[in-house]
């Protein structure tokens, strides 16, 4: 006889746990969770952007072999994590795609190759395989708290080497593995890692294995993990005080003194000092490890071809646009915590980014730290004193100003039919929108301005931080303060009376400018009043500039020296207006596809370019 049951599910009672239910990072909680389901003895990590090749996979047996340590090869320890390298299959796709495959070839190969030899590798992400038992007793092969193990990866090895275990490297076998090929994804991923490095400098992890590690051993791990990012930091803020050093030389008169009197009593040392070139210019020489790898894994030869091509390449401006992003990310995180995940998709994404992303992506990160090297400098040149004039300064200084450019237009310059008109016209009228689109409630940074400048300021959360910030921001009063007893109009008066005369006049401009964007709300019939008014204020402003220059002694050199305190505020039109100027040029765009990206991405350009026009051509 057959019974038939049917259980019925009711539910009688339920309580709302409090609390977000995503308790740690997700990626680390699954590997975790996961862990408990696996056999065996080891077990390898793999990513969803690697793939094992079937001629590799025969080689595991051997490298299994390697946990034995029969031989004693690995030290008094058998190994609990084997490393082992990859091969990065999407270098062909663009310039960009070429550098980051080149560059962490280098590192996985040459630079784990000595950290391994020194005892300081740690896990920096799949596909090393793990002793399954020793890390399953010991916490699992990752740490999952929020915020603090945003790089949940490099914990898994600071776990292994705190509990004595013993991290290798080996090069036998390879797994094949897909990098990031647009800069916007390079940068998000940059700024991930950076952020995460900020977080390690305040975990307990580090702080233990600082203090235990021998002194030389210790030095080693600083310079390989969060050391890097300090020097990299270190680097950048030795700019500015150089910079901010020259500018308080040149608005004070020191400069021209304390030469003259160099010379007067012969003090060439001095003399040279003051002139001495600034060579602070290192976003080069981050691809230095990538060279050595070139040169033990392809020769002498290739090798320099291979240094001259990616120069010409824009490989410069690259390492240093990545020398900032890293920069900033680190510095932020420092200051004010909140590191997070920042998903880039690891898609093969090659296409046109409109500029208001960019904007969006790199505002505060580069453009307005570039913008304040290119004002320093201007400032310096214009009223610093350099033995052998502005041009021997120039000559300097051009490591900054390379800094400059590279900051300002690298996202345009490895950005697709970055510089053609029909994609230039289209990114104007995309970034107009974006910044008269009023925000509010439920309106998202990608649509306003308003509600962007929101989202920038929302890490900012403690009072120590507004505090941290506000202080930072009073560097710019250097600017008004030196300025305004620079100009022609003061007649060299100190007093502060003159420092004070100048807010007023700054006010009552910021009062013009309100008053010539005021527009009235939109309607059938647009008052001419408010337009007629425009337009006497703009006369009365020529008609006044026109009397100061006529009955004072304020010059056409002091007008351009009062606008410099609102370039700031004309950012995006000082990076906007260089990309106009080029994209008239049919043969720049043409220039850069052939020279960043490869040959079949290059004529899928040139045929979208010519399909869009056809259709433009049907829709007139």
């Amino acid at each position: 006889m057959l019974y038939l049951a049917i259980f019925v599910t009711q539910e009688i009672y339920s309580i709302k746990l409090p609390g977000n239910p995503k308790l740690g990072e997700g990626k680390p909680e699954n590997q975790n969770h996961a862990i408990i389901f696996t056999r065996g003895d080891a077990i390898q990590t793999i990513d969803m952007n690697q793939d094992n090749y079937l001629e590799e996979a025969m080689k595991m047996r051997n490298l299994l072999e390697e946990f034995r340590n029969v031989y004693g090869n690995h030290g008094i320890r058998n190994p609990t994590i084997l490393g082992v390298r990859e091969h990065v299959f999407t270098g062909s796709v663009s310039s960009l795609a070429s550098f980051m495959s080149n560059q962490e070839t280098s590192f996985v190969t040459l630079g784990q190759r000595v950290l391994a030899y020194l005892k300081v590798r740690m896990h920096y992400g799949h596909p090393d395989v793990f002793d399954r038992i020793f890390h399953i007793t010991r916490g699992g092969i990752s740490k999952a708290s929020r915020v603090i193990n945003i790089s949940e990866d490099i914990f898994a090895g600071f776990n292994s080497t705190l509990r004595q275990g013993n991290i290798t490297h080996h090069e036998y076998i390879q797994v094949g593995k897909g990098r990031d090929v647009g800069l916007n994804q390079i940068a998000l991923f940059e700024g991930k890692v950076a952020g995460g490095n900020g977080e390690q400098v305040l975990s307990r992890d580090v702080y233990r294995l600082g203090q235990l590690f021998d002194f030389f051993r210790m030095l080693t791990f600083f310079f390989t993990t969060v050391g890097y990012y300090v020097c990299t930091m270190m680097t950048v803020l030795t700019v500015y005080i150089f910079l901010y050093g020259r500018v308080y030389l040149a608005l004070s008169g020191l400069d021209f003194s304390i030469s003259r009197q160099a010379r007067f009593l012969g003090n060439t040392a001095l003399d040279a000092a003051l002139n001495a070139q600034f060579l602070v210019q290192i976003g080069v020489f981050t691809a230095v490890p990538m060279i050595m790898g070139f040169i033990l894994e392809l020769g002498l030869l290739k090798a320099v071809f291979s240094f001259i091509t990616m120069q010409l390449q824009f490989c410069s401006v690259f390492f240093t646009f990545s020398l900032g992003t890293r920069t900033h990310y680190f510095g932020r995180t420092i200051l004010h915590g909140g590191a997070k995940y920042r998903a880039t998709g690891r898609g093969f994404v090659v296409r046109h980014i409109k500029f208001a992303e960019n904007y969006r992506l790199y505002s505060r990160s580069h453009f307005v730290k570039a913008l304040e090297v290119a004002l320093l400098l201007i400032i310096y040149i214009a009223y610093g004193y350099t033995k052998g004039g502005s041009s021997s300064f120039i000559l300097l200084t051009i490591s900054s100003w390379i800094l400059v450019f590279s900051w300002l237009f690298a996202p345009y310059i490895f950005n697709p039919s970055g510089f053609e008109w029909q994609k230039t016209v289209e990114d104007f009228d995309d970034w107009t929108n974006w910044l008269l689109y009023k925000g509010g409630v439920g309106v998202k940074g990608d649509n306003s301005w308003e509600s962007w400048w929101e989202e920038e300021q929302a890490h900012i959360k403690t009072l120590r931080g507004r505090i941290l910030e506000t202080i930072l921001s009073l560097r710019f009063l250097i600017f008004q303060y030196g300025i305004v007893y620079k100009l022609n109009i003061t007649e060299h008066n100190t007093s502060l009376a003159v420092y004070g005369f100048s807010w007023i006049v700054l006010l009552v401009m910021v009062l013009l400018f309100k008053l010539f964007t005021a527009t009235p709300k939109k309607s059938t019939a647009l008052p001419t009043f408010v337009r007629f008014l425009q337009g006497l204020l703009a006369i009365g402003i020529i008609a006044g500039i026109a009397l100061l220059i006529a009955l004072t002694r304020f010059t056409i050199a002091d007008l351009f020296a009062s606008a410099l305190a609102f370039i700031a505020t004309g950012m995006g039109a000082v990076i906007f207006v260089p990309i106009v100027f080029f994209s008239w040029f049919p043969f720049v765009s043409t220039f850069q596809s052939r020279i960043l990206f490869n040959q079949a991405f290059s004529r899928g350009l040139e045929i979208s370019l010519i399909l869009a026009g056809n259709k433009a051509n049907q829709q007139t």
